[in-house]
C-alpha cells in the first residue's frame, strides 16, 4: 500500500460512527498519452486521479458515497452523506443488507512487467511514433494517418472494518495506428497495431499488437481497399478473426449474461436481456463448439486481476460449455440478490462509482483447426477483420456489425479484399451456427478499454481472447 494513503485511513477511521459493517476503496490512476498525427507531435496529456469510495452497513440499510477531498473535513463530509442515505436504503432495498457479501480475505495481485513504461524516454517513443508515421504515408492518397502510445498505472487498496485489506497494482498499454486513403468519393480506414485494444503489462507487450512491425502493411491494405469491390450481398458462410470475435463475443454474449441486466437494472439506459435466469444450465446458446470461460488469470489480458471490487476472490469459470449456458456474468451481490452462482466481476471504473457487474476477461476457447483448415473448409464465403461499425438492439439479441476488411474466400481458398464488409444475425442462433473453431496458433489475447456501462456511466476496460472462427449461412451485405 502506498504510504501516503495511510494519513487518509487515520483520518477515515477518525470519524466513521459505529456501524455494523464498513469498507473502504482507495484508488489512484495515471494515465499518460504520447501521440503523433500526419508527422506531428500532439500535445501529450498526463492525467491523475485521486479518492474514495465509503460503503456502510447498518440496522438493514446499505449506502456509499465516494470523495476526493481526503483531508478529515472532506472524508467526515463523505461519511455523513452515506449515513443520510442509510435510511432510505432500508426503506427501498432490491435485498437485504445483512444478506450481503463480504470480504472474507486479504490478498495482493500485482499485473506482470518486464519491460516498464521507464525503460524508454519520451524521446525514444516519440521517435518510434514519428517512424511508424513515416512507414503510413506511402502514398498521396493516404490522407490522415496517425500513432499513439499510451499507458495507464491503477492502484486500489479496499480495506473493511473486518480487518481485511486487499492491495492490487495494474500496469495497462494502449498502442494503436491508422491510415485513411481516398481516391474521389472513396475513403477508407485501416487500423492496427492495438488500436481500439490493449493488454496488461509492459512495453514488451508492443510486440504482440505488431507494433510498430505492421504500419506499412494497414496503409497498404487501407490504399487497397480503395479499389477493391464492395462486398457482395449473400447469405455465406462467414470466417471471424479475433479482433472481430472481440466484439462479437463482447456485445452479443458478454452483455447479454451480465446479471444485473437480467435482473433489470440497465433497462432504463442500455436495455435488458434476452436471457433470463431459467435458462440456466439448460439453453443451447451455441454449438457444441462454443466454450467460453470467465477467466482472470491470463497474465496480459486487460482484464486479469486476484479480486473484485467487492473483495470476491476471482477464479476461471466456465460460463457456456458445449454450447450450453452455465453460469451468469454476476458479481456476489447480484447473485445474493438473484439466488444464483455466479462469478467475481463486480467492479468499478473509478473511485467515484460503486461496483456492479461487468464482463472482465470473457475468452472463447481454441478448437482444433489451423486457419488454413477453417479457410479449407468454406465453399463461398467472406472473411473479416477488425470492427469498425457495431449495432445491437437493447435485449442484446438483433444485431449488425460492419469491419474494415474483407477477403472473399471460394472453393476453399481466399481470393482477393472487399471493402465495407458487413454482417447481421440474431445472437440466440447466430453462435449456433458455428461450424469451425481455431486451434491455439489463431487464439490472440485481446480487450476492449472504452465498454460504457451503468448510471452514472462508467466506462471500463474489458478483455476477450479468441481463435478464428467460421459461422455458417450469415446474412453478409455491402456497404452501397
Amino acid at each position: 500500500m502506498p504510504t501516503d494513503w495511510q494519513p487518509v485511513i487515520h483520518a477515515f477511521k477518525a470519524v466513521v460512527p459505529a456501524v455494523e459493517f464498513w469498507s473502504l476503496r482507495l484508488v489512484h490512476e495515471e494515465t499518460e498519452t504520447l501521440s503523433v498525427r500526419e508527422g506531428v507531435v500532439q500535445p501529450p496529456s498526463l492525467a491523475q486521479g485521486r479518492g474514495v469510495h465509503i460503503s456502510l452497513v447498518d440496522r438493514g440499510g446499505h449506502a456509499w458515497a465516494a470523495t476526493s477531498a481526503l483531508t478529515r473535513t472532506g472524508l467526515r463530509a463523505a461519511v455523513g452523506q452515506a449515513l443520510d442515505w442509510l435510511a432510505p436504503s432500508r426503506r427501498y432495498a432490491l435485498s437485504a443488507a445483512e444478506g450481503l457479501p463480504r470480504p472474507a480475505r486479504s490478498g495482493r495481485y500485482t499485473s506482470r512487467v518486464a519491460m516498464p513504461w521507464d525503460a524508454w524516454s519520451l524521446a525514444q517513443k516519440i521517435e518510434l511514433l514519428q517512424v511508424i508515421n513515416s512507414e503510413l504515408k506511402i502514398d498521396a492518397a493516404i490522407v490522415d494517418w496517425q500513432a499513439h502510445l499510451s499507458r495507464r498505472r491503477t492502484e486500489v487498496t479496499l480495506l473493511t472494518s473486518d480487518g481485511i485489506t486487499i492491495e492490487q497494482q495494474f500496469r495497462y498499454l494502449y498502442p494503436g495506428y491508422a491510415a485513411v486513403a481516398n481516391r474521389g468519393a472513396q475513403t477508407q480506414l485501416r487500423s492496427g497495431g492495438g488500436w481500439g485494444a490493449a493488454r496488461q503489462g509492459g512495453l514488451e507487450q508492443l510486440a504482440a499488437f505488431d507494433f510498430p512491425g505492421g504500419a506499412r502493411r494497414v496503409a497498404e491494405e487501407a490504399l487497397a481497399l480503395v479499389d477493391a469491390p464492395e462486398c457482395p450481398d449473400t447469405t455465406a458462410d462467414l470466417l471471424l478473426l479475433p479482433d472481430q470475435m472481440m466484439l462479437q463475443i463482447h456485445e452479443s454474449i458478454g452483455h447479454p449474461l451480465e446479471l444485473d441486466r437480467i435482473l433489470g437494472d440497465e433497462r432504463n439506459y442500455a436495455g435488458t436481456s434476452f436471457v433470463t435466469p431459467e435458462m440456466f444450465g439448460s439453453y443451447r446458446y451455441g454449438s457444441e463448439l462454443l466454450n467460453v470461460t470467465f477467466d482472470p488469470g491470463i497474465a496480459p489480458e486487460l482484464a486479469s486481476y486476484a479480486f473484485d471490487d467487492e473483495g470476491t476472490p476471482a477464479t476461471r469459470t466456465d460460463i457456456i460449455r458445449d454450447g450450453i449456458l452455465l453460469c451468469p456474468l454476476g458479481g456476489a451481490t447480484s447473485q445474493a440478490r438473484a439466488g444464483m452462482s455466479g462469478v467475481a466481476n463486480a467492479r468499478a471504473s473509478d473511485w467515484n462509482r460503486p461496483a456492479i457487474d461487468r464482463m472482465a476477461n470473457l475468452n472463447l476457447e481454441p478448437g482444433a483447426s489451423r486457419l488454413e483448415e477453417l479457410i479449407g473448409s468454406i465453399e463461398s464465403g467472406v472473411l473479416m477483420q477488425t470492427n469498425r461499425s457495431w449495432s445491437i438492439d437493447d435485449s442484446r439479441n438483433k444485431f449488425q456489425f460492419g469491419c474494415e476488411l474483407g477477403r472473399r474466400i471460394a472453393d476453399g481458398e481466399l481470393r482477393g479484399l472487399v471493402r465495407n464488409p458487413n454482417y447481421r444475425g440474431i445472437s440466440a442462433t447466430f453462435w449456433r451456427s458455428l461450424a469451425g473453431v481455431g486451434d491455439a496458433s489463431t487464439f490472440e489475447v485481446l480487450g476492449v478499454p472504452t465498454c460504457g456501462k451503468g448510471e452514472p456511466n462508467q466506462m471500463i476496460h474489458v478483455g476477450h481472447a479468441s481463435p478464428a472462427c467460421v459461422f455458417r449461412d450469415v446474412e453478409i451485405f455491402g456497404g452501397e
